[in-house]
């Protein structure tokens, strides 16, 4: 016996080289995106004349090829209703003798900083005037919490799957429990964000409203993998959650800082619409934050569909054995 269990084991080369891989793997879906982040089709405003305008979008596209989406507005104000709506993340004001960049580092702290850097660049003897828009919180000024927050909002959902799939039995049981732990989960993580780390703003339930939603897409939709494939479900699922969800949210940069096609993707993610979303209820009112909770909310849908696909597996596999179980006379 000792001896079969012994050759049903793999080689340990074989082992040794699948470590290798999942190791490989893992670096590359945490640092490609990160080492590749640069601009691409940021949205920008730009006020002013328009042959002042024509000229800073063709110093933009010299200075950084394919970096900028302009759009050209017709003064000042205007600029600041399409950053508080969530249509630019900047905007460059040439009314007056002196330039003006204005940033919103709450919408994205990498795309603020790169804008600052540029609007020195931009003229060298008339150095333009910054100002942030809509600024991150005072006690959290790079944002560091929100991108922080980006690891729990996924592990929270694949620590829930598989915690209820190895100790709770009832399927039904399980659902009621993801989304238990979603809610608890939205409400501490939101209160740790906001009152203690001071990273978040606005509503306090909007906040954990958001979180807990993410929370329930990615634990239900687990779980419902797990019910309709076993173990391997879950596993597809919880990697396509981390190695894909995770790096590609944008939590840390911005969804235009990302590899062409990849921050379209992990803004259809449960992690990435969750850090937009979170970022349009804490800073800019609920600007923006439809596509993105419109996204959530077919995840969490999936999930569902998921779960009732496994019970209703489930329920025909049981029945043949209840038919073939013999009467007792």
């Amino acid at each position: 016996m000792a001896h079969e269990a012994e050759r049903r084991r793999p080689p340990l080369l074989a082992v040794i080289l699948l470590l290798t891989g999942l190791l490989t793997v893992l670096l590359i879906a945490f640092a490609w995106p990160a080492a590749r982040s640069e601009p691409r089709n940021v949205p920008l405003v730009v006020a002013g004349p328009a042959p002042a305008v024509q000229q800073v979008e063709t110093r933009l596209e010299q200075a950084m090829p394919g970096g900028f989406d302009v759009t050209a507005v017709p003064d000042r104000a205007a600029a600041v209703r399409k950053i508080e709506d969530r249509d630019a993340y900047g905007a460059i004001v040439l009314e007056s003798t002196q330039p003006e960049v204005l940033t919103a580092s709450a919408g994205g702290p990498v795309v603020s900083q790169l804008l600052t850097q540029l609007s020195a660049r931009m003229d060298a003897q008339n150095p333009a005037k910054v100002t942030d828009i809509v600024p991150l919180p005072k006690d959290d000024p790079r944002g560091a919490g929100l991108a922080a927050g980006a690891l729990p909002l996924v592990l929270g959902g694949i620590i829930a799957a598989g915690a209820l799939t190895q100790l709770v039995r009832s399927g039904p049981r399980r659902m009621v429990g993801a989304v238990a732990f979603a809610i608890t989960g939205g409400l501490a993580l939101a209160a740790v964000l906001q009152y203690w780390l001071g990273s978040f703003q606005g509503s306090y339930l909007g906040n954990a409203g958001v979180i807990s939603m993410s929370i329930a897409a990615i634990s239900l939709t687990l779980l419902g993998l797990e019910w309709l494939l076993g173990t391997a479900g879950l596993a597809l699922g919880s990697a396509v959650m981390m190695l894909l969800g995770n790096p590609l949210s944008g939590m840390t940069s911005a969804p235009e800082m990302l590899p062409t096609g990849w921050g379209t993707l992990g803004q259809l993610l449960p992690p990435g619409a969750a850090g937009t979303a979170l970022r349009s209820v804490s800073f800019f009112d609920g600007a923006g934050a439809g596509r993105p909770l419109v996204v959530l909310s077919c995840w969490l849908v999936l999930g569902l569909v998921f779960c009732v696909l496994g019970a209703m597996r489930s329920q025909r596999a049981v029945q043949p054995r209840h038919e073939a179980s013999p009467v007792a006379v």
